[in-house]
């Protein structure tokens, strides 16, 4: 039997990661719909790019040298479909919903993780549960608000959750993965097949891959520089000591980042409704975490 503490706070070096990745994966929804690129396009360039920046260092490792470095990557590139699969529901939400709303409801994402890990074996306290039950309460009154405005935000709302619900499925195996091998190595394979899949959709497709303007190749580079480089990376180098529910936990302080961005850039003011739709999903969030006693028996 083994105990792992999910709620352990992250220290040393990884608080400074962790909120370099906070602003950096908060940029992410207003970049996205401030952009007019495919949505497989801006995914396709925007991992290639990451896993690019990444691969020199994974060259250096060598570590597909042995049996369990190919194992390991592997289940890298099984975490690049899975990040895929997230991008896409995400970046879909952005371009249906509002950049708050969407963003909050893909950041269900702690609670997807705490609940697998409760699968696994963790206790989840009282306390626990009552937050999960306020987040969702919260998550029907955004997407209820959402629903009346128009249909079309609604599916964006969907789209969200989904996203949110591989993003938590990201983050666990990729926790696991970085047990084995170097972040470098892992993220180059991530973010490689996840451009892969982008790639090959936008072929099939027929969608354009290069003829854009120079605003949207600016937007491409922000995007990189912002959520894919100081975001998911930062995020990344952090779970080789910090829990994949706590590290979900840190990521749905996007929310807040993400609405004063796109108020400020793209004069998205959030309707009386959504805000305490959105403080309560962050409250309910922090308190299924925070107040989470997992013990978690190996099996």
């Amino acid at each position: 039997m083994t105990h792992n503490d999910h709620t352990t706070l992250p220290k040393g070096r990884d608080i400074p990661l962790l909120l370099f990745g906070i602003l950096g994966i908060g940029s992410s929804g207003p970049f996205i719909a401030k952009s007019s690129m495919p949505i497989s396009s801006l995914i396709f360039w925007r991992n290639f790019l990451g896993a690019l920046s990444m691969a020199p260092f994974a060259l250096r490792k060598r570590e597909w040298k042995t049996a369990e470095g190919r194992k390991a990557i592997a289940l890298s590139s099984l975490t690049g479909v899975i990040l895929a699969g997230h991008f896409l529901a995400f970046f879909a939400a952005m371009r249906f919903t509002s950049v708050a709303t969407g963003t909050a409801l893909t950041s269900l994402q702690p609670i997807f993780a705490a609940l697998y890990m409760r699968y696994r074996g963790a206790r989840i306290s009282r306390q626990s549960m009552a937050g999960m039950y306020l987040a969702f309460l919260s998550l029907l009154a955004i997407t209820g608000i959402d629903l009346h405005l128009s249909t079309r935000a609604f599916v964006g709302d969907l789209f969200a959750i989904v996203g949110g619900a591989l993003a938590a499925g990201y983050v666990i195996v990729g926790s696991h993965v970085q047990k084995s091998v170097a972040t470098s190595t892992y993220l180059t394979f991530c973010f490689g097949t996840c451009s892969l899949v982008a790639l090959l959709i936008s072929l099939i497709g027929g969608i354009n891959l290069i003829h854009f303007s120079h605003q949207q190749w600016w937007l491409v580079l922000g995007l990189f520089v912002g959520a894919q480089f100081f975001g998911h990376t930062l995020f990344n180098m952090t779970l080789k000591r910090v829990s994949p529910v706590m590290v979900s936990l840190i990521v749905f302080f996007e929310v807040p980042v993400s609405a004063v961005i796109a108020w400020f850039w793209l004069h998205q003011h959030p309707s009386s409704g959504t805000v305490p739709g959105i403080i309560g999903l962050l409250v309910g969030c922090a308190i299924f975490v925070m107040r989470n006693t997992a013990t978690t028996v190996s099996k």
